[in-house]
């Protein structure tokens, strides 16, 4: 009973204090770009994300444009948001199955979506909460590691964290619990240097509770 005690009272303070309406943090406006904005940011900062897309989707101005870009020419334009060899490999790969085998739609499918080259779990979790609002919980670094800290997961596997988090938390809470983490880990509880101090989330946390 604690536990479930323990959980809704996070999820309470999550409601107080971060806006309950789901926020994507990456800029997007068609369901690929979101694809592509999201394998972007892989070892990346959204906010670096973020500075390439714009140019990047007025170059690239459709699906068709990617999966017939130069893998060189591409490498080049999203060079500064790290791993880019392996990135414009996936986004070329991804779009031209797009458009092969899906006729241009995103599939809502998890197994579909994961087929997609570059599209692990955490993305497609992303186009199916923020495409579709298909009930889904997103891994992010900041989910990890504030997971962790508050208890209610010990794994780091990004999978095996989804799968604990699911069980623990309502479905209505799924989506956006992720963008209340993000907000929470950039705002109070910094990977470099959390503010203990100020955190709402303080009492429930057993990183904190360790001193």
């Amino acid at each position: 009973m604690r536990k479930k005690e323990k959980v809704n009272e996070i999820l309470r303070l999550l409601d107080e204090y971060y806006p309950t309406q789901d926020k994507c943090y990456l800029d997007y406006q068609t369901d690929w770009q979101l694809m592509i904005a999201t394998i972007l940011s892989a070892q990346c900062t959204d906010d670096r994300v973020n500075m390439v897309t714009p140019g990047l989707f007025r170059k690239y101005a459709s699906l068709e444009d990617f999966a017939g870009a130069s893998l060189s020419e591409l490498e080049r334009d999203i060079h500064s948001t790290g791993f880019y060899r392996h990135k414009a490999k996936n986004i070329i790969g991804a779009c031209q199955m797009l458009l092969i085998e899906y006729g241009g739609k995103m599939p809502h499918d998890i197994d579909e979506l994961t087929r997609l080259p570059g599209v692990g779990r955490k993305t497609a979790n992303v186009i199916r909460s923020h495409v579709f609002n298909l009930p889904s919980i997103v891994v992010d670094t900041h989910v990890k590691r504030i997971s962790n800290k508050l208890g209610l997961t010990a794994n780091q596997d990004p999978e095996k964290i989804e799968y604990d988090l699911m069980k623990l938390l309502p479905q209505e809470h799924w989506i956006r619990y992720n963008t209340q983490i993000i907000a929470h880990g950039r705002k109070i509880c910094k990977a470099r240097r959390p503010d203990c101090g100020a955190c709402f989330l303080a009492e429930e946390c057993e990183s904190n509770e360790k001193g």
